[in-house]
């Protein structure tokens, strides 16, 4: 079996440079007691890792669907896409993920949120709200995967030291209460997401 390998994950990709901003859905962990618990536990067993910056408990965040670049998006197309996105999120009930053992991949650690379905309906209702307002829909609908990043990596290196740090963790798998999904202006300057808010579109209540 090969080696598995971390790689730096801050490399510039197409469009993104410093200062630069950008719209995107997501969902937030700002007021989620059980995922700051685990990430805690997870922050600690990595804390020695080289090569890995730590999420701190405010820039938590599960990646939904992207618009576009602040400086190419019309703000009033923006907000006729969260007016379209809300009504359509306003079906959606709001539901329970739950995060468990993080994974390796070449360029983080990560959880793989469950269930997975939830968070791909929520996806789809702001796509069908960017479709309202926009001829086509930035990003491919398909493989999209339900994560939230723990760590990142900021160098290449060999995985296993990451892998011997997670398996001493032993903690308990966390549970969130999903209530909206958030649009907000990212920006990764300081080898970080971190965002303002733009607008917040809530599920229906159970």
């Amino acid at each position: 079996m090969t080696e598995q390998h971390m790689a730096d994950h801050w490399w510039w990709r197409p469009g993104w440079s410093r200062g630069r901003r950008f719209y995107t859905w997501h969902l937030t962990f700002q007021h989620a007691p059980e995922v700051h618990r685990i990430a805690d536990e997870y922050r600690q067993g990595l804390a020695k890792i080289e090569g890995l910056d730590l999420v701190p408990d405010q820039w938590l965040h599960l990646t939904m669907q992207g618009l576009g670049f602040t400086d190419e998006v019309d703000e009033h197309d923006v907000r006729a896409i969260v007016q379209a996105a809300t009504r359509r999120l306003a079906a959606i009930p709001e539901f329970e993920l739950k995060l468990d053992r993080p994974r390796i991949t070449p360029e983080a650690i990560r959880w793989e949120a469950t269930p997975a379905a939830p968070p791909a309906a929520v996806r789809s209702a702001i796509r069908e709200g960017i479709a309202e307002v926009w001829a086509s829909v930035p990003e491919p609908e398909d493989g999209f995967a339900a994560h939230v990043t723990i760590a990142y990596s900021n160098a290449s290196g060999p995985a296993a030291p990451v892998a011997a740090a997670l398996a001493e963790v032993n903690t308990a798998q966390a549970s969130a209460r999903i209530d909206s999904a958030e649009l907000i202006v990212l920006g990764r300057d300081r080898q970080m997401y971190e965002w303002e808010p733009f607008a917040s579109a809530p599920l229906a209540r159970r």
